[in-house]
């Protein structure tokens, strides 16, 4: 097989990247190591900023997105037992955010690629890529017992965090920042009317709490829990207790569709290229999901990979392309500073001194325009670089 893009992975950063390169005629075909039903069904983040939606109705896949998706003007911070209004809207100069759920994106990403016949193939086995600094490297695949190869001009390396792309970068041409997290949160979905029109973010002795939705009547809930919770040890009537306490009043009951533990962690590879490999997504870099940030970081990725590869294809040479590590990172660095600021902010951690520190700040936050300005910029979706 021959293209000019080989894409690894058919999250939001490969669906959409295949997609934007169609709209400007440039070929690519993109591989997939899980089944269709499992990449559908995996319930990720779900809030997208303005920008993010914006190009994603440019791109031409949000029309479902458009009609289903919940717009926020603005959040809730609750600390204290008191709750504080943050109007993202109003500070921002209209700016929102938009609920709508990564796997209902990636569903209609995926339906859009396939109606169009263009090339998606699931359940691909030992992936790898090879001549990686040539001018023409290469992705070796099994499928349906067959051994595959695919000659690019360019891969996308869009696999993910546990993905094959980054590992196969020389350890001596990367450098990888990494912190963990010492909790995790305890996420359930539960077919219950949600507690708010808009995202409750709580500071609580007990932990942190985050009471969003996933439609108007299904709620997506966190609760603050260890790094190495036991998810069998919370029943039902444990969780919603513990809700209830660190929510108050107004929590919405209802049976539990899932429930899971989520990992803590902040992470970037630098840089995001290595000859004719480009990382995007959580494939170079993972954000705590304090700042509901990971998938429209996979958007801004997508974006400027694509300014460079219209132009490499166009004939206009590789400068972009050279500059695409630095353009991301650019915007990485300053989304990570949000997500760990939100993080360290509303969970519990440290000794007395620190949690005094936080409240202080909690209060002088909500109590400042300048302070949460700041805030409603960084929530909202910092501006692109293009």
């Amino acid at each position: 097989m021959r293209t000019q893009v080989g894409i690894i992975g058919a999250g939001p950063a490969g669906l959409l990247l295949a997609q934007m390169l169609h709209q400007r005629g440039i070929d690519s075909i993109v591989l997939e190591a899980r089944s269709r039903a499992h990449v559908e069904s995996r319930i990720r983040a779900g809030l997208l900023e303005q920008g993010s939606v914006e190009t994603l109705t440019q791109a031409g896949v949000a029309e479902r997105l458009l009609r289903e998706g919940l717009v926020h003007r603005g959040l809730e911070l609750r600390f204290g037992g008191q709750g504080h209004r943050v109007d993202l809207a109003g500070l921002t100069g209209g700016k929102v955010v938009t609920i709508y759920g990564q796997q209902e994106a990636v569903k209609d990403m995926i339906a859009i690629r396939l109606a169009a016949g263009l090339p998606l193939h699931f359940d691909v086995e030992d992936v790898a890529v090879h001549d990686l600094a040539s001018p023409r490297p290469r992705i070796t695949f099994r499928q349906d017992g067959q051994d595959r190869v695919i000659d690019c001009d360019v891969i996308a390396g869009c696999d993910g965090f546990h993905g094959i792309c980054r590992p196969s970068i020389p350890p001596t041409d990367l450098i990888a920042f990494d912190r963990i997290y010492p909790f995790a949160w305890l996420g359930i979905l539960a077919q219950a009317r949600p507690m708010s029109e808009e995202l409750i973010y709580a500071r609580h002795t007990d932990g942190f709490a985050l009471a969003t939705m996933r439609s108007h009547s299904i709620s997506r809930l966190y609760l603050q829990c260890a790094a190495d919770e036991d998810v069998s040890a919370w029943s039902d009537d444990r969780i919603w207790s513990a809700l209830r306490k660190r929510l108050g009043d107004g929590v919405q009951e209802g049976p539990i569709l899932q429930k899971g533990v989520t990992a803590m962690r902040s992470f970037v590879a630098e840089p995001m290229r290595h000859g004719r490999l480009f990382l995007a997504g959580d494939a170079a870099h993972i954000v705590p999901p304090t700042g509901a940030k990971g998938m429209n970081l996979a958007i801004a990725d997508v974006r400027v990979l694509v300014r460079a590869l219209e132009a490499f294809f166009a004939g206009r040479g590789e400068a972009l392309m050279d500059r695409y590590s630095a353009t991301c990172l650019d915007r990485v660095w300053k989304v990570q500073r949000f997500s760990w600021w939100m993080t360290q902010l509303l969970h519990r951690q440290g000794d007395g001194f620190d949690e005094r520190v936080r409240i202080a700040e909690l209060d002088y936050l909500t109590g400042s325009a300048a302070a949460l300005t700041t805030l409603a910029e960084n929530y909202v979706g910092l501006p692109y670089a293009d």
